[in-house]
């Protein structure tokens, strides 16, 4: 009989599309998948912008509590949802290869950032990507835009913004590179920890999943997704604040690029490292965040 895997996922487009490409991998080896769709506090929630929620983990706390209790034996996430600590139980099995990280704008009609007529509206549920994008127009209208992807198209479409901004990846794997105009480069917008990369995570304990899944891991995604989530973690942030993080192999060496912004948007605080140690080159970048006047920022953590 073949062995099954119970995979939880969210139920949206892009999350079942993330989802059906792991299972089609999975089974390819020769496994069973069923999946399992669990709604998160993030899809229930659906009218607050995602910084007032005050609760890390919002698209992945029901995910890891199927996963603690058993009734799923794998869960597919979104790496930039996860918060920067995950239950001691649980752990990261693999990290597939990664989308592109970068972050896009889809316009009405202009054709790029400069493009954008002064005031334009642009909508994003990301306090990251709000922070950035007015540190290069500060002219600009940025508010807030919740919903998954066909809703945010859709909001854009009817005409109720000049443009908004979202991660290629998402476009990408849903087959709607045509919608995007403009490619962010990440020394303007550095995208959030992990962007781009999935996150394929089990019970610390279950090795047959582990081992199933452990086949499917991208060494140099996953040296590098280290790095970003480090600066998370050793900030003690959860997904929602306004950290960018992205870290490109260098033959050998890391080299990563992280920025983080004041509550009011500004200063924008940016440090740039190399190093070959993930763990130790995550930490440093947080260090350096913290010195440059990220202690100002209540919530977090000093790290150590």
């Amino acid at each position: 009989m073949t062995a099954t895997l119970r995979l939880g996922t969210r139920g949206s487009a892009l999350a079942l599309a993330q989802s059906r490409m792991i299972a089609a991998q999975l089974e390819a080896q020769g496994w069973a998948v069923a999946l399992q769709v669990i709604r998160t506090t993030g899809d229930k929630i659906t009218e607050l912008p995602l910084s007032s929620i005050g609760v890390k983990g919002l698209f992945v706390s029901e995910l890891e509590q199927a996963l603690l209790d058993g009734s799923i034996d794998l869960a597919v996430h979104s790496m930039k949802d996860l918060p920067g600590e995950m239950p001691p139980a649980l752990h990261l099995a693999a990290v597939p290869p990664r989308e592109d990280p970068r972050d896009v704008l889809v316009g009405r009609t202009a054709p790029g950032l400069d493009g954008l007529r002064p005031g334009a509206l642009v909508g994003t549920s990301s306090l990251r990507r709000r922070t950035q994008l007015l540190t290069v127009r500060a002219d600009l209208g940025v508010t807030d835009l919740r919903g998954n992807l066909d809703t945010r198209l859709r909001k854009l479409d009817e005409g109720q913004y000049d443009a908004i901004c979202l991660a290629a990846a998402g476009l990408h794997r849903l087959g709607l590179r045509d919608r995007i105009t403009a490619y962010l480069d990440t020394t303007l917008m550095v995208p959030a920890p992990g962007q781009g990369a999935l996150a394929l995570q089990t019970r610390a304990d279950d090795a047959r999943t582990s081992d199933a899944v452990g086949t499917l891991n991208d060494p140099v995604t996953a040296r590098a997704t280290h790095a970003e989530r480090t600066v998370l973690a050793a900030l003690g942030g959860g997904c929602s604040i306004p950290l960018g993080a992205l870290a490109e192999a260098m033959g050998p060496a890391l080299t990563l690029t992280a920025v983080l912004a004041a509550p009011a948007g500004a200063p924008l605080w940016r440090v740039t490292l190399t190093g070959d140690d993930p763990e130790a080159l995550g930490r440093a970048a947080a260090r350096a965040l913290w010195d440059a006047g990220a202690s100002s920022i209540d919530g977090l953590c000093e790290p150590t």
